[in-house]
């Protein structure tokens, strides 16, 4: 049986830290990695998480546009929303996009610990039968495709990732191979359909 771990998302480095230290004493048998960015994560493959710490306001690709990728790439886990941004349309927002909990960053540390052994003990929830294939996207790849269904020019998409626009069209002419189709708006429709995007 692999080892649990514990995937923590969030770019501010603090409180990543804090997380981390607090989690290595209470929970000694639990794996922890951490990211800065959805990016960064989906290139994790040392571990694979059971439960998931998503921070909401991410660089580049935010953690509720980016839920549905970390939900294809590890089906099993268990992800928690950790937001500042804790008003009610946040909460429900986040739940509808599939988490498994929400946690304010102004919660108690008992209180995240807590439901951090909730999702730990559940039993793991197998993947549908009869699940679509999904195609293997890169991390990359995977950001700028939910930029594409925003409907974003590879111009402003390279402006919201730091790339340029040459290497964007790199990455959309990637992506429209992967998915099999010659145009945007058919690889957002099939993205949408795989579940890839919303």
């Amino acid at each position: 049986m692999a080892q649990e771990a514990i995937l923590i998302i969030d770019d501010h480095a603090l409180f990543r830290s804090g997380i981390v230290s607090m989690l290595s004493t209470a929970l000694d048998r639990v794996l922890t990695r951490d990211c800065a960015s959805l990016h960064e994560a989906l290139a994790v493959d040392d571990v694979v998480p059971t439960v998931i710490l998503l921070d909401i306001q991410l660089p580049g690709t935010s953690g509720l546009e980016g839920m549905s990728l970390l939900q294809r790439r590890w089906p099993a886990a268990r992800i928690v929303v950790v937001s500042a941004l804790d008003l009610p349309d946040t909460v429900s927002a986040a739940l509808a996009q599939g988490a498994s909990a929400f946690l304010s960053k102004t919660d108690r540390p008992d209180r995240m610990m807590a439901v951090l052994r909730e999702m730990l003990d559940r039993l793991p929830v197998a993947p549908p039968v009869g699940a679509v294939a999904c195609p293997s996207l890169t991390p990359r790849q995977a950001e700028v495709l939910i930029l594409v269904g925003r409907g974003l020019s590879n111009k402003m998409i390279g402006r919201n990732l730091g790339l340029s626009e040459h290497t964007v069209r790199g990455h959309v002419q990637g992506l429209l191979s992967v998915l099999g189709v010659t145009r945007r708006a058919e690889a957002v429709f099939k993205a949408q359909q795989l579940g890839l995007i919303r």
